[in-house]
């Protein structure tokens, strides 16, 4: 027990530090405009959540604003909805001061392998370009061009809609910091 007290004492800095690090890069993916992130303060996030009508602001988990060369071009919202179909997925979402997504990826999740895990690959693509002006909408089958609608996961509509749900709060704290 003592060994592996020293392990976790030890080992703790560098793995926080490599979480941090592995945050940094996926902020930079989803908004790739942005060569800087500036946390917006813990009190300000919880403002934003209660503000928004969040039944659980414990998912609204952290909001970066991005810069270039001192200028805002969007922001960097983490969530963690609990509806996924094995509880929480952690989805960043990537919104540009023009209100446009410009990525998003799956941070973690502990969903099936084969199916809900897919949310983590290629099907989170279809997010990418899509308008931060509505709330977007999980369709069964195929979405339709140009629209709010993203397709689910074949088998997994429960995973779907959960990170849409993160999206989609993505959005709604977006418009409130874009008032």
């Amino acid at each position: 027990a003592c060994a592996l007290a020293l392990t976790n004492y030890v080992t703790a800095g560098t793995i926080e530090e490599m979480n941090i690090k592995a945050n940094t890069v996926a902020r930079q993916e989803v908004l790739s405009d942005a060569n800087e992130f500036e946390q917006v303060p813990a009190e300000e996030v919880t403002k934003i959540a209660t503000e928004i009508g969040m039944e659980k602001p414990e998912e609204l988990l952290e909001v970066y604003t991005g810069t270039n060369g001192g200028e805002v071009v969007g922001y960097t919202v983490k969530t963690g909805p609990t509806s996924g179909f094995s509880g929480e997925v952690q989805v960043l979402t990537g919104i540009s001061t023009e209100g446009t997504i410009t990525g998003i990826t799956i941070i973690k999740h502990s969903e099936t392998p084969g199916l809900g895990a897919l949310a983590a690959g290629e099907w989170n693509d279809q997010f990418t370009g899509k308008s931060a002006a509505e709330e977007l909408v999980v369709v069964k089958g195929t979405a339709k061009e140009g629209s709010n609608e993203i397709q689910a996961i074949t088998g997994s509509t429960i995973t779907s809609k959960a990170v849409t749900e993160g999206v989609n709060t993505s959005i709604q704290v977006f418009q409130t910091l874009s008032k």
